[in-house]
This record gives structure tokens, sequence and C-alpha cells, in this order.
């Protein structure tokens, strides 16, 4: 893959070729002040900036009701995230350790999630705080987050 972060002592990547088993349809993509993946924050923090969820304007109809949920899941395509890495060793870690045991984007479905606030919406158009991703990153869906007292 091409333009990948060069490996760190420890990585190790795997030599199956990453198939296409399913799609995807992208409703539309975040807006934050990440440009670059390494000016994100490790886990979005619920008094983090604001970010935006922009829909595609044809998906405006299905946030009908979303101000009555406070809180939301955001799942999101991490698409500038490597998809081969079996162990990774990162900076904060003594020794490298199985993606599955990490939450890092590089994973073989970069599938990001984050539980957000709610702050506000204009048409398709949903302002939020807890988001840690790049902006222009691809939105695959929201759902109001089950919330256990």
């Amino acid at each position: 893959m091409t333009g990948q972060k060069p490996l760190r002592p420890g990585d190790r990547v795997t030599d199956l070729p990453l198939t296409q088993d399913a799609s995807l349809v992208f409703i539309g993509h975040v807006e934050t002040p990440w440009r670059a993946p390494s000016d994100c924050p490790k886990q979005g923090q619920s008094d983090g900036p604001v970010c935006t969820l922009v829909l595609n304007p044809a998906w405006d109809m299905a946030l009908a009701g979303i101000e009555n949920h406070p809180v939301l899941d955001v799942l999101y395509w991490l698409h500038r995230s490597r998809r081969d890495l079996l162990l990774q060793n990162p900076r904060h870690r003594a020794q490298a350790e199985g993606t599955f045991a990490l939450r890092s984007p590089a994973r073989p479905n970069p599938i990001g999630l984050a539980r957000v606030t709610l702050l506000s919406r204009d048409g398709p158009r949903v302002a939020v705080q807890g988001l840690d991703c790049v902006t222009g990153t691809p939105l695959i869906d929201i759902k109001p987050a089950r919330c256990h007292h």
C-alpha cells in the first residue's frame, strides 16, 4: 500500500490479500479541526471541540427526531489507516500487541466508533462533541446511544 506510515520495531503485517467482501454507503463526512491523523486525540473527549457531521442532503429526513437523543454513537471509516497490521507497537506501550487488543485506527476494517454529545442540528448538519478523526472522514452511520444507568 502506498502512502503508508513506516512500520515501527515490533510491528508485523499480514500477507493475506485484503479482499472486498462487503460494501458500505457513506452517508456524509465529518468536519473536525484536525487535518492529519497525528493531530487527532487518541480518543474523543466529551468536552472536546465542536465537530460537525455533514450528511448528504438525501439523508436529511433520516435525522428526524435526532434531537431527542442527547448522546449518539457515530461510526466512521478511517480511510487513511493501514489495514494489514497484525501486531502494533504504539508509542505509549512498552511492547507490541495484537491489533484486536488495541483501539488503534489501523485494523482490517478501519471502522471508528465514538460516543458523542449532540449539541444541535441544522438540516443535514449535526454539531457534536467527542470525535477523534481527521476532517473529511467518511461517515458510515449515526445511532442513538444506549446509555446504561
